[in-house]
């Protein structure tokens, strides 16, 4: 993993969803990225931001029950995985999670620690960290 770290400081959830949209303008086909934070800390607010920048109008929620979500009406096809209710690591390969992971697209991963040994080599991670002595809705996005 590359020692490039860039922290990126917001105070609402507006900014939260800009910062992610600045990084599906600038998303290229293969880039993977998995997602940290606590809960009800802007993962999904991030996500939908990474899905605007992309030009995907359709409503992006976390894929709860699906393992992965498809959009494919942005400029390149965007796959949100949430693994959190994963039982077996096969169930990745049920569902040919490499064809993600190496295709056309941009694959975000929540919950990535859970499937670690999939996790290629070349993926970022994104980890956002709140802190409430800087207020309510202060975020830390640091992307590795």
């Amino acid at each position: 993993m590359s020692s490039h770290k860039k922290v990126i400081e917001t105070n609402s959830p507006e900014e939260t969803f800009e910062t992610g949209r600045q990084l599906g303008l600038s998303a290229k086909p293969g880039d993977i990225y998995t997602l940290s934070g606590d809960l009800g800390v802007g993962k999904t607010v991030f996500t939908q931001g990474v899905a605007a920048g992309l030009g995907i109008r359709e409503h992006v929620s976390s894929p709860t029950f699906t393992i992965v979500q498809v959009y494919e009406e942005g400029r390149i096809p965007f796959y949100h995985f949430d693994v959190y209710r994963i039982g077996d690591i096969e169930e990745m390969d049920e569902i040919g999670y490499e064809d993600y992971f190496f295709g056309e697209g941009i694959s975000i991963i929540e919950w990535a620690e859970l499937i670690a040994e999939l996790i290629p080599e070349q993926a970022k991670s994104i980890i956002i960290e709140k802190n409430l002595e800087k207020g309510f809705d202060y975020r830390k996005i640091i992307i590795e």
